[in-house]
């Protein structure tokens, strides 16, 4: 049986954004949203993948590469994360890999002094087909290592994946347990509407944890639309907040007491057969 003494109660917010081309306005609307969830008291914020750029071409965004440690975005995250006094899992953003034609993207999590305390890189990279839509991520992204990346925030578990990664079951299981899975995203519209709130509520439900999923949401500027539906489940899969389309905030409260209350109840964490 897992249980936990005490009651630990922390706030979280997820960021849903509709980002475009131009770095600045994305940087600026960044700032508004990350304002507003610590105006709500929330203690962990997560913005969404490429919440920095959503741009036309492979060249924009190859221009906006930075080397782990230093550049623009991740100064950015820094000092919001000091400026509110919040953990702040920065979405996702564009590090150099070593093959220079290519990139990690990756997900930054910064402490309340702005220091960066955990790195993940995407490890699938997504691809789909269909008479309207082509994407291929492994012609410009570098995979990265086949390593879970887990953090404590707070004394909450909080393992880390991105997007597509979702669809990958056994990435979380090796986490695991884990108290809390965020995983920013830019679901494109077509699989999203399909697939997007069934697996999350699945990886909610199987890993027996919350799940905080921040979204791309909504027609960009480059035509793309993606699906949205930010959202907060809990561990029994009820879904806390969502916000279906456009800009906003996403948040709820997660507590060590419904863990031990589902695991207590269900603990199937405990009757896993395969490792």
């Amino acid at each position: 049986m897992m249980s936990y003494p005490d009651n630990k109660r922390i706030k979280l917010a997820a960021i849903q954004m509709v980002s475009g081309p131009y770095l600045s306005e994305n940087l600026r609307a960044a700032a508004y949203w990350i304002a507003q969830a610590a105006l709500s008291k929330a203690e962990i914020i997560a913005l969404p993948e490429y919440f920095c750029f959503l741009g036309n071409t492979e060249t924009q965004k190859q221009a906006l590469i930075e080397e782990f440690g230093h550049g623009p975005i991740q100064q950015f995250l820094s000092e919001q994360a000091a400026l509110h006094g919040v953990c702040l899992i920065g979405g996702t953003l564009g590090l150099q890999a070593p093959d220079t034609t290519r990139y990690y993207n990756s997900t930054l999590v910064f402490d309340p002094a702005g220091q960066c305390i955990a790195r993940y890189d995407k490890i699938h990279l997504f691809s789909f087909q269909s008479e309207t839509e082509h994407y291929d991520e492994a012609q410009t992204i570098q995979a990265g290592n086949l390593i879970p990346t887990v953090v404590d925030i707070q004394g909450f578990k909080v393992g880390l994946g991105i997007c597509y990664d979702l669809r990958f079951p056994e990435l979380f299981r090796a986490m695991g347990p884990i108290d809390l899975l965020v995983l920013p995203a830019a679901f494109t519209y077509t699989t999203g509407q399909a697939h997007w709130d069934l697996l999350l509520r699945a990886r909610a439900i199987e890993n027996q944890c919350y799940v905080l999923a921040p979204a791309q949401g909504g027609v960009h500027p480059n035509g793309r639309q993606t699906w949205g539906h930010t959202q907060l489940i809990d561990p029994w899969g009820v879904v806390i907040d969502n916000l279906t389309t456009g800009e906003g905030v996403v948040n709820g409260i997660i507590e060590k007491k419904r863990l031990s209350e589902v695991r207590s109840g269900l603990p199937a964490l405990t009757h896993r057969r395969f490792v």
